[in-house]
């Protein structure tokens, strides 16, 4: 296991964890004892849901979104970690200390929690994902204690791809509460948006996908949907133009048909 970096000597007054804790170029990025590495739903499903976060109110740059990356989350167990399907920030850049991209994400060097997270269920993690495991003597904390009264993430998003079930809990009062899906769609207003089950293709694949939804309720894009878009809405002028320059020729056809010059009418 990569050796951490030896905690510098506390001085009076103590130093900050930021600065005497190891930081993510000493921490590990992956489990070497986990056994495979996730599907391609793991790869696209969090892919789809970061290149679609769009918030209106925060800075592109201030957002940070990741999917199956180690999360460390104790100061006094620096090695105790959760990997989620997905999460999400807010306030912190995107890139640490705004010059590199994250190996992991370490709270006590980010200062931020995760805003939202998603964990896409799957049989040899449901029971966790859910909440019905209980956490062994001396063993670290299970993921829905970490989430819930570690980190307080505000919102926790579960999706049973096989299922298709979508369920949501919103931190209300120190514990998750089950949210109330309508119309498959959780809201998020503290972002103005929402996040919902959406049936189309992606990356040429057609099925059910977690989306993001704005206030209006409707589909953000991404930059290659928005390309795409874009490319119709040109084809579709384009078309529209040789349409008219068609029906223009055949009036001026009639026209002549009835002894009259076209170029000379109006």
């Amino acid at each position: 296991m990569q050796e951490l970096k030896r905690p510098v000597e506390q001085t009076d007054p103590p130093r900050s964890a930021r600065d005497t804790l190891p930081t993510m170029y000493d921490l590990p990025s992956e489990d070497p004892e986990e056994p495979g590495l996730p599907d391609e739903y793991h790869y696209l499903q969090p892919h789809l849901l970061s290149t679609t976060l769009h918030l209106t109110t925060v800075a592109a740059d201030e957002v940070f979104s990741v999917g199956d990356m180690n999360l460390y989350y104790d100061v006094d167990h620096p090695l105790w970690h959760k990997r989620p399907d997905w999460f999400a920030v807010v306030g912190v850049p995107r890139l640490y200390e705004n010059r590199d991209m994250r190996l992991s994400y370490v709270v006590w060097q980010e200062r931020a929690n995760p805003f939202v997270v998603v964990e896409l269920l799957s049989p040899g993690t449901e029971r966790e994902d859910l909440g019905q495991t209980s956490r062994i003597s001396g063993q670290p904390p299970t993921k829905w204690e970490v989430y819930e009264q570690i980190l307080r993430i505000p919102y926790y998003v579960i999706f049973d791809r096989y299922t298709n079930q979508l369920r949501a809990f919103r931190l209300v009062g120190g514990r998750y509460q089950s949210m109330e899906i309508a119309d498959q769609r959780i809201p998020i207003p503290e972002w103005q948006l929402s996040l919902g089950v959406w049936q189309g293709m992606y990356e040429g694949i057609e099925r059910l996908w977690l989306r993001w939804f704005d206030a209006e309720g409707q589909l953000i894009l991404s930059a290659e949907e928005r390309a795409e878009q874009a490319e119709e809405r040109a084809e579709q002028a384009a078309e529209q133009v040789i349409q008219a320059e068609e029906r223009a020729n055949r009036l001026a056809e009639r026209l002549r048909a009835l002894g009259i010059d076209p170029d000379e009418v109006g």
